[in-house]
């Protein structure tokens, strides 16, 4: 009986052995469905391309990419992502528009890594994978953390990615002095802003202070007058950082009208969302330095370059994330022995990737970024 049941165990062993090389030998098959046609065909076209350039990069004959034209189209997203399904495939890099994910749900059996940087209200069987806000607030919070800086404005502005911004507030934790929602109306904002630095209270000071000097009979009273009149405003501020939750010239706006305001980038920091290394800020001498969380400049300039040698043309942002993603899939897969099911995003995980590192857990991803300053009309890395 005994010998028996050792035979039964070595044969279990023996098949179960055999059943995972097997297994380990299939294909690992990736649907991509990105937008080929219309409005946004570039977009699409750069992240195959990046995609190419990643499976050519790992180098294993067992990684096939099936890409499919979304035409950023929430009804031919689902019917495209419904081809793949029945092709055997479980796991989707895009779509790339939040608003293309609301049909996805119907496919809860297949995994989707959507480009979306937005958390709020994706489908369950969606991860986010772009660099959301909340990666960038934590990054923010380290860099405020690390410098002994207590007492930050968060300024907002009341449009779309109000919400997101908010809601990551309040799970990074980070220590706000206020939270400051704006008008995205230029016309308005200027006197938003005044009454949040109480620039009309700073500048009355000023105007009292040189008032005084000049009916009184101090000693020196004509330097410290003319000294008063090359100030705009007179008064401390109750605030060391400003982080601005906007992009291109909105973030403009809102740091001239800072300036405007005598709220320098000199008296306080100013700190923005991930900028994509936008080389207009670069020329922006008034707003330096500037600060800003964002992905690793090195391997973002190594990726640019590897890809217009290639294909004689820019990258988009997005195809970076898709290089990376790629690579990431291969290590999960492989790490999860070929399975792919709901588990496979759900294990905390971490994967070292182009953009930096993706750490992963109960089936969300998050970014550790780095951190930069624009000073000196140059990019330079904080950490």
């Amino acid at each position: 009986m005994k010998t028996l049941i050792k035979y039964i165990i070595l044969l279990f062993l023996i098949l179960f052995s055999f059943n995972k090389k097997v297994f380990s030998e299939e294909n690992i098959k990736i649907g991509l469905i990105v937008p080929l046609t219309g409005e946004y065909k570039e977009i699409g076209e750069s992240i195959v391309k990046a995609t190419r350039l990643a499976v050519n990069k790992i180098n294993d004959s067992k990684i096939e990419i099936y890409p499919r034209d979304t035409k950023a189209n929430p009804n031919t997203t689902l019917a495209v992502a419904e081809e793949l399904y029945k092709k055997g495939i479980k796991i989707i890099i895009g779509p790339i528009f939040n608003e293309n994910l609301i049909y996805l749900n119907k496919l809860d059996e297949v995994i989707f890594l959507s480009l979306t940087n937005k958390l709020i209200n994706n489908p369950k069987n969606v991860i986010s994978t772009g660099i959301n806000a909340l990666s960038q607030i934590n990054t923010i919070k380290r860099y405020l953390e690390k410098n002994e800086i207590s007492k930050t404005i968060f300024m907002i502005p009341d449009s779309e990615i109000k919400n997101e911004v908010e809601n990551a507030i309040l799970e990074s934790k980070i220590k706000l002095k206020q939270k400051f929602i704006y008008d995205t109306d230029p016309t308005l904002l200027t006197a938003q802003i005044e009454d949040l630095t109480y620039y009309h209270i700073r500048k009355q000071n000023l105007e009292d202070e040189i008032l005084r000097l000049q009916n009184s009979n101090e000693v020196g009273k004509e330097k410290k007058i003319e000294k008063l009149n090359k100030k705009d405003t007179l008064g401390g501020i109750n605030f060391d950082s400003v982080i601005i939750a906007d992009f291109d010239e909105s973030l403009k706006s809102v740091a001239t009208s800072l300036l405007y305001t005598d709220v320098t980038s000199k008296r306080v920091n100013y700190i923005c969302l991930n900028q994509w290394f936008d080389k207009s800020l670069l020329k922006e001498e008034s707003l330096q330095p500037i600060y800003f969380p964002s992905i690793n400049k090195k391997n973002y300039d190594e990726f640019k370059n590897q890809y217009f040698e290639i294909y004689n043309k820019n990258p988009n942002q997005l195809s970076f994330l898709s290089y990376d993603l790629v690579g990431l899939l291969y290590f999960l897969i492989y790490k999860n022995d070929f399975i792919i099911d709901d588990k496979i995003f759900y294990n905390k995980n971490k994967f070292k990737g182009k953009i930096g590192i993706f750490e992963i857990n109960k089936n969300r991803i998050r970014h550790t970024l780095n951190f930069y300053v624009v000073e000196n009309n140059k990019f330079k890395e904080i950490f």
